[in-house]
């Protein structure tokens, strides 16, 4: 019999509950399953190096007693990959109808290039669903709670990043987020 593998391509910076659950889900629906994380985040933003961002993935994965999934760099195009390892599924996330049309295209786009990989798109669950890494970032920076959007060994990892760069944080910890001008916009 044939093993099923899939992969699940990201940036995680940070990984959210809402990428945690995807990958368990994923992890049950595959006999081996690759998180591939992204080397190259497009976001000024971006908190983590992507030896940080795997090894949290890493840990997680460790601590929920996972272990048929596999934590990988993603250095190239996501088809080049997939032909690379001989994956032919691709998960993608979908959040909210906004994530759609971006992965609808991509997924089209991926199509064209290599007609032999498919992509399933999955939605977090519910609790998870407004959750995106930036908005984690963001409430990190002006030292908000993040422990309900990141599973546990992410926010060690956002706590010491902070304690690390205090720099990086605007105003003080525990300032009322709503005076900042964050999610004003």
């Amino acid at each position: 019999m044939k093993e099923s593998t899939a992969v699940y391509p990201g940036t995680f910076d940070p990984m959210t509950k809402g990428h945690f659950d995807l990958i368990l889900r994923s992890a049950a629906l595959f006999d081996r399953l690759v998180v591939a994380v992204a080397g190259v985040s497009p976001k000024p933003t971006r908190l983590f190096g992507i030896q940080e961002r795997m090894d949290m993935v890493r840990e997680c994965l460790d601590e929920a007693g996972i272990d048929n999934v596999e934590v990988m760099p993603l250095d190239c195009l996501l088809i080049a990959f997939c032909r690379r390892h001989g994956i032919r599924s691709v998960v993608r996330g979908l959040r909210a109808y906004s994530d759609f049309e971006y992965e609808f295209q991509m997924a089209l786009t991926n199509r064209q290039l290599a007609p032999e990989v498919e992509t399933l798109f999955m939605m977090p669950n519910e609790e998870h669903s407004y959750i995106t890494a930036s908005t984690v970032r963001e409430v990190a920076r002006y030292g908000g709670a993040t422990a309900h959007f990141v599973p546990a060994c992410v926010e060690r990892h956002l706590r010491a990043y902070f304690k690390a760069h205090p720099e990086q944080l605007v105003g003080k910890a525990g300032d009322d987020i709503g005076n900042t001008g964050a999610f004003d916009r």
